[in-house]
């Protein structure tokens, strides 16, 4: 692992659309909790019976050799929700039989961010292996591990789990199988609290008992409640440039920044200043020649965000011309600002994400000098060390004006490179996703099952 945190420990990761892998060969949930650390209902439990969120924000998938897949777009978690919490349970035996048991979170070009390795497991069958949680504006990860003896009910419980829906609705279509050997149930089906009270050898007689009911009656309805279907691709799911936790650098008046052991490719520069006078940014190469230039105006008090290129040995450095106190952050292009149908306000350059199907952006600009963006389009482009060719201006105007223009499917970037003074944009007439979602949110997914499904595990 890149980086491994021990029990307790945190780190910031970057508010993306992150995979996290479990391992190995447990049950893996999440649990998307509030402030006061309750799930709101059965629908913010996502396990292999409801693989997915309703928001889109998380989405579970079974890899291969005991991995399972949490898909977790932190740029989707409803504002409610404060923390993701990575549960892992057993079906038979303690965690501490488990080897290899670790979490490990990887960003959006596919590089590690952060991991953590369980070594101190014991008796427990049910664990809160790790925690993605609000912090300052942005999302930390937190080495949890935290067992629970009682199983996945003694956890529930603590997170506001309720233990007392009726099983019913899931064993709706299960045709009543004979009962299975000391069960508390003889020729019917389980009622909520016989199912809490089985025994795990209760328990697995009543699964075979079932198993075996389902051999011998192919037609006729599973008996369990199905699994929804697999959600189509996301398509708010892309990979461009590197992930990294944010830099800043301050200082005053002209200088020449160096930002060392940055990943290779593509960053966003944010440059914040308090002065007036001529400000100008250039990349500097191995031979201290100017590239383009970044930034170039004379607004007072100028601020925006530019896209510059980390060179292979990972060292950027910037010559920057103002006059007055300035602050310089570098950060992924995951944490670019998304379009939707809300107003997003902003001031200077800027980098903005659209992931949704085809639509119309509205721009209104009250600067005096230019307005100018490019479209960058990510389907497709797996390469985090480059942009893909740009596509065109989306917009190239001068002076205050108010314009709407189309935008073509996302993935993609629209790059505001020039941009001095105050602007908003909206999208609207938003079409759905050519894959099917709806074009700025999540997929239109299945109702997921009750807690039942997955605290019945809890028995085991």
């Amino acid at each position: 692992m890149l980086r491994g945190l021990i029990k307790g420990d945190n780190a910031f990761v970057p508010t993306a659309a992150l995979r996290v892998a479990v391992r190995n060969g447990v049950d893996v949930a999440a649990l998307l909790v509030t402030e006061q650390g309750r799930v709101r209902g059965d629908a913010d439990i996502v396990f292999d019976g409801a693989p997915a969120h309703p928001s889109g924000a998380v989405r579970l998938s079974v890899g291969e050799n005991g991995t399972v897949w949490l898909e977790t777009d932190l740029t989707s978690v409803e504002r409610e929700i404060t923390r993701v919490l990575i549960v892992a349970s057993t079906e038979e035996g303690a965690l501490r039989d488990v080897r290899g048991l670790s979490v490990e979170v990887f960003g959006p070009d596919g590089a590690t961010v952060v991991g953590y390795e369980v070594t101190d497991a014991g008796g427990e069958r049910a664990m809160v292996l790790a925690e993605l949680y609000r912090r300052s504006g942005g999302w930390k990860f937190r080495a949890v591990g935290q067992g629970y003896v009682d199983g996945l009910t003694g956890l529930a419980v603590d997170h506001g789990v309720d233990v007392e829906e009726d099983p019913q609705e899931v064993l709706e279509r299960i045709p009543t199988p004979a009962a299975p050997p000391e069960a508390p149930v003889q020729g019917l089906r389980p009622t909520r609290d016989q199912i809490l009270d089985m025994t795990p050898e209760q328990i697995r007689a009543l699964a075979l008992a079932q198993k075996q009911a389902r051999a011998e009656a192919p037609d006729q309805a599973p008996l369990t409640a199905s699994s929804p279907p697999a959600p189509k691709p996301d398509p708010s799911a892309w990979t461009c440039g590197p992930v990294f936790k944010p830099r800043t650098v301050t200082g005053r008046d002209n200088d020449v920044i160096t930002v060392k052991n940055l990943p290779h490719g593509p960053v966003m520069v944010e440059l914040a200043l308090k002065g007036d006078g001529y400000t100008g940014l250039w990349p500097l190469d191995e031979s201290n020649a100017k590239g383009r230039y970044l930034v170039s105006t004379t607004e007072k008090d100028f601020r925006g965000r530019v896209i510059a290129s980390v060179p292979e040995h990972g060292r950027l450095r910037l010559r920057l011309e103002a006059s007055g106190s300035w602050q310089v952050r570098i950060l992924p292009l995951a944490e670019a600002r998304r379009l939707s149908r809300d107003r997003l306000e902003s001031w200077g350059p800027d980098v903005l994400l659209h992931t949704g199907g085809t639509a119309d952006v509205t721009f209104r600009y009250k600067g005096d000098s230019n307005f100018i963006g490019h479209i960058y389009r990510l389907a497709g482009h797996t390469d985090p060390t480059t942009l893909p060719k740009p596509g065109g201006s989306v917009v190239s105007e001068i002076g205050a004006r108010r314009e709407t223009l189309p935008l073509p499917e996302g993935p993609l970037l629209v790059y505001l490179s020039a941009a001095d003074g105050p602007w908003d944009a909206r999208l609207k007439d938003v079409q759905p996703h050519s894959s099917g979602q709806e074009a700025d949110g999540p997929a239109k997914l299945p109702e997921p099952r009750g807690a039942l499904g997955w605290l019945r595990r809890a028995g085991r």
